[in-house]
C-alpha cells in the first residue's frame, strides 16, 4: 500500500501557513511510509523529539482498481471511498526543512503520521467534490472546509500521481488540508467528520 498526500491544496491554508498563493501547474506531491498509518481508533502518541506536532484534517480517497496514466475524465472509476484523515505535520521540523530546500519526508512521514478514520462509499454523496468536513477536539470545531475549494480536484489529483507511479487497489491519497490547523497536546480528543458523519475518533497520548 501507498500513501500520497497533497501539499498547498487549499489557497486559505496556503496563506495561512504565509506562503506566497501557489499558482503551479501541477499538484505538490509527497509520500508517507506505510508505517505512519494509524487507523481503527488507535491512538497517536506525540513524539518525544520532534516539537510542535500540527493536526491537518483532510479528506482522503482510496484507491479501488490498478491504473497507470490516468486521464481526469475517467478518474472517478478508480476511487470507491473517501474518509477524514489527520496528516499530522512536525511543524518546526517541516520549517526547517523547506528552508533548506530539502525533502518534507521526516517530518511528514514518522511513525502513526498518517491517521485515518472509517471509509464511506462514494455512493453515499451526490459530489465528492462538493462535501464539507470538520475536526472537533475535545468538543470544539477546530477546522472545517469544502472540497469545492481545492486548487487542484480529486480527479486531477489522480490523473497527476497515476503519470508517474501505478496506483493499485488499497492505495490512499490525502488531497490537502484547509485553513484552520493548530497543535495536538496530550489527552486531546479528536473526532472527524464528513458533512454530519462521525468517521474518525482516536485519542493524542
Amino acid at each position: 500500500m501507498k500513501i500520497f498526500a497533497v501539499g498547498l491544496n487549499y489557497p486559505q491554508h496556503n496563506k495561512e501557513l504565509n506562503e506566497t498563493l501557489y499558482k503551479g501547474e501541477v499538484p505538490v506531491i509527497f509520500t508517507k511510509a506505510d508505517s505512519s498509518l494509524l487507523k481503527d481508533g488507535k491512538p497517536f502518541f506525540v513524539p518525544d523529539d520532534m516539537g510542535r506536532i500540527d493536526y491537518e484534517t483532510e479528506i482522503v480517497v482510496r484507491i479501488c482498481r490498478l491504473g497507470k496514466a490516468i486521464p481526469a475524465r475517467f478518474a472517478h472509476r478508480y476511487y470507491d471511498a473517501v474518509t477524514v484523515g489527520i496528516d499530522f505535520t512536525a511543524r518546526e521540523l517541516q520549517a526547517e526543512l523547506r528552508k533548506k530546500g530539502l525533502p518534507w519526508e521526516m517530518c511528514k512521514g514518522f511513525d502513526g503520521a498518517a491517521a485515518i478514520g472509517e471509509w464511506v462509499s462514494v455512493e453515499k454523496f451526490r459530489d465528492v467534490q462538493a462535501l464539507q468536513f470538520h475536526l472537533d477536539i475535545n468538543g470544539k470545531t477546530v477546522q472545517e472546509g469544502r472540497t469545492s475549494d481545492m486548487l487542484f480536484k480529486i480527479d486531477e489529483i489522480i490523473e497527476y500521481i497515476s503519470k508517474y507511479f501505478t496506483l493499485k487497489t488499497g492505495d490512499i491519497i490525502y488531497t490537502g488540508t484547509p485553513v484552520g490547523v493548530g497543535p495536538v497536546n496530550i489527552n486531546d480528543h479528536l473526532t472527524g467528520y464528513i458533512e454530519d458523519r462521525k468517521v474518525l475518533e482516536f485519542n493524542i497520548k
